[in-house]
């Protein structure tokens, strides 16, 4: 066990976590809702500081990050556990189990080995992703701090679903995240996520404020959050409040976990979707897990010119030239682009 942070000591003996957006008291000897938070003798430790249980080199394009640092490699690692407990997770078997109350498994690194291993792959980042990195925030802390000194660039794959406290802690340390923004219905995010929809959207404003590269992910499952109207109210969220230069990605559901008779999400539907963000004034929309399909070129918004292609989760060509279009000159947003 690890000494966590982020939380206060109650006169009962409980612990206040204050982590992420459930803000659990915590009974002594007992866990919070991400199974990885213990209450030992009135103190809170974590259990997933020194357990990276999956660590791979991926393309940022993978996470997905179209905008930013095209091209480049991301060391990517995630510990068990997770603050939701969304019925479509594809990633279940790391997130769920210590929810269960099971035992926290995997390898024992530390944030210096974390790191030299970015640098000895050659990566331009690094990536806490996987499960849900705001469980493992004193990893992702003190990772991101030794990545910062060494010339790596700290990325967040999220739910976004973390405390203000939490957010504000990672300020200067995280340069991008991507957000799954999951549906625009509390409804969905009750009973569906085990969590709460306002927290998300407020977070997402706020780390805006934090100057962090924000790109949005939404897992479109056909009959559960996919109407026109749940979409175009996304979407103009996403315009409205982060910007319309603020990539969208829509990504097709596949059975999984839990949810293992509802259908693939119909192409018709993710076609659909990608006009109702159009509709709605956002410039960059991309659609994920159809593969063939020519939905993940970034076009100027100036003059319809295709300045990025990618091939299956990599970069094949990039166009810009300074971060401009080359035939209108106009500015792509992003970080790094070439």
């Amino acid at each position: 066990m690890h000494p966590a942070a982020l939380w206060k000591p109650l006169p009962d003996g409980r612990v206040s976590c204050r982590l992420c957006a459930h803000f659990c008291r915590i009974e002594d000897g007992a866990r919070g809702l991400c199974g990885v938070r213990v209450n030992q003798g009135g103190s809170l430790f974590t259990l997933a500081y020194d357990r990276v249980a999956a660590a791979n080199l991926d393309p940022v394009e993978k996470k997905p990050l179209y905008h930013f640092e095209p091209g480049t490699l991301t060391f990517s690692f995630g510990t068990m556990g997770c603050n939701m407990s969304c019925s479509f997770c594809q990633n279940y078997s790391l997130s769920q189990p210590p929810r269960q109350g099971r035992e926290v498994k995997g390898e024992r690194i530390t944030p210096a080995d974390l790191v030299q291993a970015a640098k000895r792959s050659h990566a331009a980042s690094i990536s806490y992703t996987y499960s849900e990195p705001t469980i493992f925030f004193e990893l992702m802390r003190d990772t991101a701090v030794l990545a910062r000194e060494a010339g790596l660039k700290n990325i967040l794959v999220s739910n976004g679903f973390q405390s203000p406290q939490c957010l504000d802690a990672l300020s200067g340390l995280i340069d991008a995240a991507n957000i799954d923004l999951k549906a625009m219905n509390r409804d969905f995010y009750e009973r569906v996520c085990g969590a709460r929809l306002p927290p998300v959207l407020k977070n997402l404003v706020h780390m805006r404020k934090l100057g962090w590269w924000i790109e949005v992910t939404t897992l479109l499952i056909p009959g559960v959050n996919d109407t026109d109207a749940e979409l175009a109210e996304l979407a103009a969220f996403v315009s409205r409040e982060l910007g319309p230069d603020t990539p969208w990605h829509i990504s097709r559901f596949h059975p999984d976990f839990t949810m293992q008779d509802t259908p693939a999400t119909p192409l018709d539907r993710l076609d659909r979707a990608y006009a109702i963000g159009r509709e709605a004034g956002l410039h960059f929309v991309y659609v994920g897990n159809v593969p063939g399909r020519d939905r993940n070129a970034t076009v100027c918004p100036g003059c319809g010119e295709t300045v990025i292609e990618r091939e299956g989760m990599g970069l094949r060509a990039a166009r810009t030239r300074g971060g401009h279009c080359p035939s209108c000159g106009r500015t792509i947003p992003g970080r790094g682009l070439p």
